[in-house]
């Protein structure tokens, strides 16, 4: 449709608060950078001059979002979280947003402001990833990654949240919904990553690029438009923030281990599933058909003109899903 194709071509997408390319990118190019890593056994900055580059930047871009109305460090068996908290003027449950991987909280400018005419709005950086949270053991295994959430949660005024997860924020909201779903309300997954399908040969061979810190920008600038649908790559201060996190930050996570449909199907609270149509990060209808066999079809939105990158495409429209979702009787 005429409108559609207006709507991926829309000036905004360029505008420098706009994390499209990048969000997309580094959900695939820090997984598959996980053997490119330093002897220690938590994640850290290399030097203090790329931990000062990447701030700057982690600032620059936290101008695009709403000033948060609480900041947090929640201390947890596996370091300090950073949680920021965000006054919403809607009357629904608090919700708890988990970023892509090597992104961190302004991944979510563009959907802000329509969820907070929701409720409250609660972001975390994830542990032992660039950004304000500081790892401080080691997370071995899937148990791990869900027990730091599950404390970081447990120390908000609320019981549970409506947990919500973009690319392996997704997937990290699911692996903490199977194992604590005393913390979730509701589950929103949104193009997670090794939760419907695996992530396609030809990806992470593209992705190699943007993992290899000598490797020139060009090759990542190619790889971040391939997962954006082909949208050219701006030099903004999220971009600038996301790279220097790959070039500067050595993760010491676990690569995430796929969900397996039993998982899914027992999950005991409302699950919506939402999943781009041009993803290159699964086979779109293989997850598709997983998500609606395992949640039931109702559960799942497929946004068929949409990249990796849906939630700064379709910012709105998400959230109005999101909305429907969560005031449900």
């Amino acid at each position: 449709m005429d409108a559609d194709n207006e709507r991926r071509t829309r000036p905004w997408l360029l505008r420098p608060r706009v994390l499209v390319p990048m969000i997309a990118a580094l959900s695939i190019a820090a997984l598959c950078g996980y053997f490119l890593r330093s002897p220690s056994p938590v994640g850290h900055w290399n030097n203090a001059e790329g931990e000062a580059e990447f701030f700057t930047a982690y600032d620059q871009a936290f101008e695009s979002m709403p000033e948060p109305a609480e900041r947090m460090d929640v201390r947890t068996s596996f370091g300090v979280v950073r949680v920021y908290r965000f006054a919403g003027t809607g009357d629904a449950s608090p919700m708890l947003l988990l970023p892509g991987t090597a992104s961190s909280t302004p991944v979510w400018a563009d959907t802000m402001p329509s969820l907070l005419k929701l409720g409250d709005v609660y972001t975390l950086d994830l542990l032992g990833e660039p950004g304000r949270s500081i790892q401080a053991s080691p997370i071995s295994d899937a148990e791990d990654e869900a027990e730091w959430l599950a404390e970081a949660i447990a120390a908000l005024p609320e019981d549970s949240v409506n947990l919500i997860g973009l690319s392996l924020g997704g997937w990290t909201a699911a692996n903490l919904a199977i194992r604590h779903p005393q913390h979730v309300k509701t589950l929103t997954l949104i193009d997670p990553v090794q939760t419907f399908d695996g992530i396609p040969v030809e990806t992470i061979l593209r992705a190699i690029p943007a993992t290899v810190p000598w490797f020139p920008k060009a090759g990542r600038d190619a790889f971040n438009s391939y997962t954006a649908g082909g949208i050219e790559v701006e030099d903004v201060p999220v971009a600038d923030m996301i790279e220097a996190g790959m070039h500067h930050y050595s993760m010491k996570k676990p690569q995430p281990t796929r969900i397996t449909e039993p998982e899914l199907t027992d999950l005991s609270m409302p699950v919506l599933a939402i999943i781009a149509g041009r993803s290159v990060m699964h086979d779109p209808e293989t997850a598709t058909a997983t998500a609606r066999r395992a949640l039931g079809t109702e559960a799942v939105q497929v946004y068929d003109d949409a990249s990796h990158a849906l939630t700064g495409e379709y910012p709105d429209e998400i959230a109005a899903d999101i909305g429907d979702f969560i005031t449900r009787p």
